[in-house]
């Protein structure tokens, strides 16, 4: 039987060394009859046809809201178009427009393709899976990068441990986190900001809707991020609009930060509507129109060398509180959490420290003028021995690991399993380089991909051995189990014990080994640290160290 291809092209204008060219996302639909050659689901927008991968079925690029371009940029997602016959799901739709990173970065890793019409999703399946585990990706990136079609993060490696494995696109950069009067104006609800989030949450409805046709349990959807991808998941856990989308959570390396409220001024910071009136006036936009109306790369590019920073925005309707009020409430989702960081988070993060005293005296004099009565505590952690190693051990912690833990003891204090784990693997390529369990370094053995070098981007220190592949299999075993079961359990590994046993927690060094209380003091010096600064109504995020902000017992004795 013959088939006549009826394509959707949208064309996104990207900007080049050598000037302008088109690239464009095309969908595909079928007219008249046809013969699959793939499998095939009907959805509530028709039929996608994927591909067969062994014994997996594979859908690429399935859209899961409406092109969020024209009068649509900046307003929350609408619905996906519907089509006639089958639509082709084989290839990747575009990542969404975003900034160029260095060509030195070992984050550099710029998308195939990428549109202001990018919001779609993937699925690797069992293909004989029925009302399986099903993990939702949000990948990192800074909220301003990244793209579900990275090779790290293909999905195989969990659905042949027999998940739903979903990887979802969300608006980056200016356009999924800009804040302005005007659009708060023209929203219903009277706020602005948060669209990236907003899509996360319609892919999420798509997925209680939808993910059953592929064989996976909408009663059982675990959503799982790193970095801004982590961040993205604690915002979705405290955001009344996404209740009841998923049941469990994963956070690799997530952080608490202060950030803007909508109309106002909060810990140090404009309100998030000034941020962004600023930011349109810079870059030359006297008007939403006028906003409006800019070429979605030349747009973000501008607001990128302006400075524009993606964060999410207070506004009492996406996100009601700041995260650290809102987990001292116990307002976040009432989920088991699997949550952890890397020991070596800050060596790609040096740019953040301040420089290194001239001695170990100009060191002490310096944090006991900041940390007062908390001084002895913050040297006993980071003594002046080493001053550059206790620098990168602060800032992780400041950055990373108070947030992890702090989240994870928030679960357990609300009722709920919550399992802490902390990735110290230090494998022969990343050691040469002086970056032995940097920031991200365990994504490879999260989604397997231990020795692939085409799953990489081109500056990454790539793992080869085989206690490389051996924990990589271990830890896929726990990610995967707790998405099943709520409870991550390996063959190939000890117990992990909940958190809320001892402070347990699991240590992903040459081989997984079960521990209790990861870092003696850190958490309690942190929290009190943050604490004070948050009662003071001061950022503390990046503040740390050398660079702290003097801190008090209590405010009037400042």
């Amino acid at each position: 039987m013959t088939t006549q291809f009826a394509k959707r092209c949208i064309g996104a204008l990207i900007l080049s060394a050598s000037g302008v060219f088109l690239l464009a996302a095309c969908s595909q639909s079928t007219e008249g009859p046809v013969s699959a050659t793939g499998p095939v689901v009907e959805i509530e927008q028709g039929k996608v046809e994927g591909a067969k991968e062994g014994k997996l079925n594979v859908f690429k690029g399935i859209p899961y809201a409406a092109p969020p371009v024209g009068e649509q940029r900046w307003n929350p997602p609408q619905p996906p178009e519907s089509w006639d016959g089958i639509r082709e799901a084989t290839a990747f739709g575009p990542s969404c427009v975003q900034p160029e990173l260095p060509k030195d970065s070992i984050y550099y890793d710029p998308p195939a393709s990428m549109s202001e019409d990018c919001l779609s999703l993937n699925i690797w399946a069992p293909a004989e899976a029925e009302d399986a585990p099903v993990i939702v990706w949000i990948h990192g990136g800074s909220l301003r990068m990244g793209g579900s079609a990275q090779p790290t993060y293909e999905g195989s490696p969990f659905a042949k441990r027999g998940a739903v494995f979903v990887s979802i696109n969300y608006r980056l950069s200016i356009l999924g986190w800009l804040a302005h009067p005007e659009l708060s104006a023209q929203s219903p609800e009277g706020v602005s900001g948060n669209y990236g989030l907003l899509d996360q949450i319609a892919a999420l409805q798509w997925v209680r809707d939808n993910i059953a046709a592929f064989g996976g349990d909408p009663d059982n959807v675990t959503i799982m991020g790193e970095s801004a991808g982590a961040l993205s998941v604690t915002y979705l856990m405290i955001s009344p609009l996404a209740e009841g989308l998923f049941h469990k959570a994963i956070a690799q390396s997530t952080g608490i930060r202060a950030i803007p409220e909508l109309s106002t001024p909060t810990h140090g910071m404009p309100s998030a509507e000034a941020i962004g009136g600023v930011m349109a006036a810079a870059i030359g936009a006297e008007d939403l129109e006028t906003l409006r109306a800019f070429d979605a790369v030349e747009l973000t590019e501008a607001a990128t060398q302006k400075g524009f920073i993606s964060q999410g925005t207070i506004d009492g309707h996406v996100l009601p509180a700041q995260l650290i009020e809102a987990f001292d409430d116990g307002r976040q989702a009432k989920v088991p959490l699997l949550a952890g960081f890397n020991s070596g988070e800050a060596r790609v993060y040096r740019r953040f420290l301040p420089s290194v005293p001239e001695s170990a005296a100009a060191y002490e004099e310096a944090i006991r003028s900041r940390y007062g009565d908390l001084a002895d505590d913050y040297l006993a952690l980071y003594p002046s021995s080493d001053m550059e190693q206790s620098m990168l051990d602060a800032l992780r912690d400041n950055f990373f690991a108070w947030g992890v833990e702090r989240a994870v003891r928030k679960q357990v204090e609300s009722g709920q399993p919550a399992f802490m784990y902390v990735f110290d693997r230090c494998d022969a390529a990343a050691r040469a380089r002086d970056l032995c369990a940097f920031h991200a370094a365990e994504l490879p053995y999260v989604f397997g991909k231990i020795g692939d070098e085409d799953a990489y981007p081109p500056n990454w220190p790539v793992p080869v051995g085989e206690k490389d592949r051996a924990l990589s299999a271990a830890m896929l075993d726990y990610w995967t189990s707790f998405a099943a079961t709520g409870e991550p359990q390996s063959a190939n590994g000890p117990q992990w014990r909940s958190y809320a046993e001892d402070e347990a927690f699991m240590l992903f060094g040459d081989e997984p080994v079960a521990g209790a209380n990861p870092m003696p003091g850190m958490f309690e010096l942190n929290e009190e640290y943050m604490r004070r600064l948050n009662e003071q109504e001061k950022q503390w995020f990046l503040r740390v160290g050398t660079n702290a902000v003097p801190v008090c017992a209590a405010e009037e004795d400042c």
